[in-house]
């Protein structure tokens, strides 16, 4: 069982680190030419549509938006007590020779990152994959570095951290939770 411990981003908080990331991802790529946004089930989605429409907002193009599952790209599938829920990949363009900004809610040990790479180049092949994550936490098992962070957050490896969206959870925030402790 988790408790919170502390509350690090409020609704204000994610909205700017988002606006943030907008600003980051046009300057680095000139613009939206060739762009594409794809954020990874189920929080990386929400903030992948939340950060197209940043973008369009601030340079009034649309990019395209897509979301990929990675439920059977897993490292960990035969080590799971149940049977995974496999959702829809949903990419309704064509990945080849665009720069794909690959989004998350949280990067931690990195392999969902890696998962979520071998998913998006079973569709084709982007020039370029760029990753964008709300929050970076550390504590990396494998050679995966984010390309714009809303937050670097340093955490403890027991510590959890809970990004919450209005859109999956009914509110905006990200919270720090440790274990509860046990019966004395």
């Amino acid at each position: 069982m988790m408790r919170p411990k502390a509350r690090v981003m409020d609704a204000q908080a994610i909205s700017r680190a988002v606006v943030r990331i907008a600003h980051e991802i046009l300057e680095r790529n000139r613009g939206t030419a060739n762009l594409a946004v794809v954020g990874i089930r189920t929080r990386g989605d929400v903030l992948a549509r939340r950060l197209a429409a940043a973008i369009e907002r601030i340079e009034g193009a649309a990019v395209p938006v897509g979301v990929l599952d990675i439920t059977l790209y897993r490292d960990d599938l035969d080590r799971l007590p149940d049977r995974p829920t496999v959702a829809r990949t949903e990419v309704p363009f064509d990945v080849e020779g665009k720069t794909v900004v690959l989004v998350d809610d949280v990067l931690y040990t990195g392999r969902t990152v890696r998962a979520a790479l071998d998913a998006l180049m079973d569709l084709g092949r982007p020039a370029a994959i760029q990753l964008a994550v709300l929050v970076d936490r550390g504590h990396r098992e494998l050679p995966i570095r984010p390309d714009y962070v809303g937050k670097n957050l340093p955490t403890s490896s027991r510590e959890r951290v809970a990004v919450r969206l209005v859109e999956t959870d009914g509110v905006d925030e990200v919270v720090i939770e440790e274990p509860a402790a046990g019966p004395v």
